[in-house]
């Protein structure tokens, strides 16, 4: 038997605050649970056949096909093959491997930070971490890699670690990762950049709970150290 709207969200104030975004795991949930004998799911006929906000009838209609629209932006669902016009659609295989409103949220974080955007090292040890939700982690150990990757590269030994770390490496005039074509200046601009970094985001998280709740904050972090392992990178193989 399907789930319905108004099983999930009875209160349609709650339904009224939701982003589309927000609405649409709800929706995905709902087709998901779509029993095959009833057919196949039509926009206009979902959206209209809510009843148990008579209230708010209209409102929720309209917030409902805001939700639908989204879902097929994303390509979640699709329009059902053979059909012309009438806004039938089906779950596609994107669509199914969704199958909650949390799973949703989830995928939505995951576009957040595109995994083919950032270093591969970084994508593959925080990735996942990520779109569970767990910010904290992904943000330490992106830039535990970091730290990794400079202590290697610079053939330093495992005593040396952190701030301290990253200012022997980039030291403008003996650092081993220094690139001494460039201005002092710039030397001295590019060490006080991977040590203020480390400083920043790695070295509170490891001594202290530091509660990262934002996915744009996290994802923006994680794209510092992304950029930094990029830096190391070129040191080795410049």
């Amino acid at each position: 038997m399907s789930k319905s709207i108004y099983s999930m969200i009875p209160n349609p104030e709650v339904l009224l605050a939701l982003e589309p975004e927000e609405l649409a795991g709800v929706v995905l949930e709902y087709l998901n649970s779509f029993d095959a004998r009833d057919g196949s799911p039509n926009r206009t006929n979902f959206a209209n056949s809510v009843q148990e906000y008579p209230e708010r009838r209209e409102e929720i209609a309209q917030a409902l096909t805001e939700a639908w629209v989204w879902l097929e932006r994303e390509g979640l669902i699709a329009p059902k093959p053979g059909e012309i016009g009438g806004g039938w659609v089906f779950v596609t295989r994107r669509g199914k491997r969704i199958q909650t409103a949390e799973q949703l949220k989830s995928y939505r974080h995951a576009n957040v930070l595109p995994k083919n955007q950032i270093h591969p090292v970084i994508a593959q040890k925080v990735w996942s971490t990520f779109i569970r939700g767990d910010y904290d982690t992904a943000v330490f150990q992106s830039f535990k890699e970091v730290e990794v990757a400079v202590r290697d590269a610079g053939k330093f030994t495992p005593k040396d670690l952190g701030v301290d770390l990253m200012r022997k490496a980039f030291h403008p005039k003996r650092g081993p990762l220094t690139d001494m074509s460039t201005p002092e200046g710039e030397r001295e601009a590019l060490q006080h950049l991977f040590a203020g970094s480390i400083g920043t985001f790695k070295n509170p998280q490891s001594h202290t709970h530091v509660a990262i709740d934002n996915p744009h904050e996290a994802a923006e972090i994680i794209t510092i150290a992304s950029y930094l392992l990029r830096i190391v990178d070129s040191r080795i193989t410049g």
